[in-house]
């Protein structure tokens, strides 16, 4: 979900200092002192060996607590250093770990100090006591994916369903990019105001190397997603805690781009949400990422000129395929040929407007991933249609977590939720529509 990813690429983070920030304080967690004192520099190693290492981390955990996970992490700059901000969750308190990097990456500082950025884990739009969940199955035969039922604890049903449908890349249930988890946001919140939600990991996720396996050359976005999500909203449909003529789809990202799809895979979807839901080819917004995140700076250095070339020749090699490659297993953004092939079939605009059920399409204004101008190609298709509700949201950006400025890769580090307002249309808008 944060830059196109394809069917097999994992997420990684967005810089190395994020990276070796969260691996330096994974160290401490696991009493690894050795690992840690290997990460310094020779000024650390002699002000802080092994030893006073090992103390130094007995003593911060026996003043708050056992450590427990780490929550959130951003990255600053300070006197010309790199610092990684680890927010860190210990039994008593909450707790900024500094980490501070020299220009070779060495570690050259560690501090540690109350964190005035943490970020709870639950959205103040969803208290504990407003839902509940339980463990369902999605899928069939071998193909089963754990997931998860959000219930509203209020009122009684059957209740209005929603299955949310992820972005590309190897997603879990909760959509995980970086520090946050947008897809368990909008269950809690969404469950919070009487709407049930059913999430579920991705196949390509559960069955990362079977599925490589079972289709060496041959899989498309059907076996990637929308079979799923069509099986997903069926085990919906059984559920006796629904209301099996309210059942909606939410996609966001690719997820949203392959909507359509499965509307039309299952007419009987009361309607669908898209969230930053692309219209154009995949290999073009790419390239389209790509040129921003190397531009960020200004003017790209010679390896973000580099990196775009490498880029937009493998989008060339896309576009230049013929049926008769159908068959090849040469990877291109981690997926074959009868891949792209496929998608390039699938017009996300002309499959909405042959749909007859309602459509929410939402739009971040900040989201370099998935931009206005398909939110605007939305509008246009879709306009003059009486069913379909456009919202846009100037200050939010691909995961729907407001911000000022120009979104940027590390923002995804910093722990934040999916904002209210969205939580509210989504809710207003599934409650005002039935089949």
């Amino acid at each position: 979900m944060l830059i196109i990813n394809a069917p097999f690429t994992a997420h990684s983070a967005p810089d190395d200092v994020t990276s070796e920030g969260r691996q330096f304080v994974e160290f401490l967690a696991k009493g690894d002192f050795a690992g840690a004192v290997a990460r310094f520099d020779d000024t650390m190693k002699y002000a802080l060996p092994e030893s006073k290492l090992r103390v130094l981390w007995q003593d911060l955990e026996t003043q708050n607590g056992r450590f427990q996970k780490q929550v959130g992490i951003r990255k600053i700059h300070s006197a010309g250093y790199e610092v990684a901000l680890v927010t860190c969750k210990f039994e008593r308190k909450i707790l900024d770990v500094k980490v501070v990097f020299d220009i070779g990456g060495k570690v050259t500082g560690l501090f540690y100090f109350p964190s005035a950025g943490y970020v709870s884990d639950i959205p103040s739009y969803a208290s504990t006591n407003t839902f509940r969940e339980k463990e369902l199955i999605v899928g069939r035969d071998e193909w089963q994916l754990p997931g998860t039922l959000t219930l509203p604890r209020n009122g009684t049903g059957p209740w209005p369903g929603v299955v949310l449908v992820h972005g590309s890349g190897p997603e879990d249930r909760d959509e995980t990019g970086g520090a946050n988890k947008p897809f368990r946001d909008l269950a809690w919140g969404l469950a919070a105001k009487g709407v049930a939600v059913l999430r579920y990991e991705k196949r390509t996720r559960e069955y990362a190397a079977k599925f490589h396996e079972k289709y060496p050359a041959h899989f498309t976005v059907r076996e990637e997603t929308v079979d799923d999500a069509v099986s997903a909203v069926a085990r919906l449909r059984d559920a006796k805690e629904i209301d099996p003529k309210r059942i909606f789809v939410l996609g966001h990202s690719m997820g949203g781009m392959l909507a359509p799809m499965i509307g039309k895979a299952d007419t009987n979807i009361a309607g669908l949400i898209l969230l930053a839901g692309a219209t154009r080819h995949v290999d073009q917004v790419i390239v389209e990422q790509t040129r921003y995140l190397v531009s960020l700076d200004g003017a790209p250095s010679a390896e973000g000129e580099a990196h775009l070339a490498r880029v937009e020749s493998d989008v060339a090699r896309i576009k230049a395929l013929t049926a008769a490659d159908v068959s090849s297993s040469v990877i291109l953004f981690g997926a074959q040929p009868a891949y792209w092939l496929d998608l390039r079939g699938y017009d996300p605009l002309e499959a909405a407007k042959q749909l007859t059920q309602p459509l929410l399409i939402l739009q971040g204004g900040r989201d370099y991933q998935v931009t206005q101008i398909d939110f605007n190609c939305w509008k246009q298709a879709l306009g003059s249609r009486t069913n379909v509700t456009f919202k846009f949201y100037p200050k939010l950006n691909h995961q729907f977590i407001a911000g000022e400025g120009k979104s940027l890769p590390a923002e995804y580090d910093q722990a934040a939720h999916v904002v209210e307002p969205v939580i509210d249309d989504i809710a207003e808008w599934i409650k005002g529509h039935h089949n």
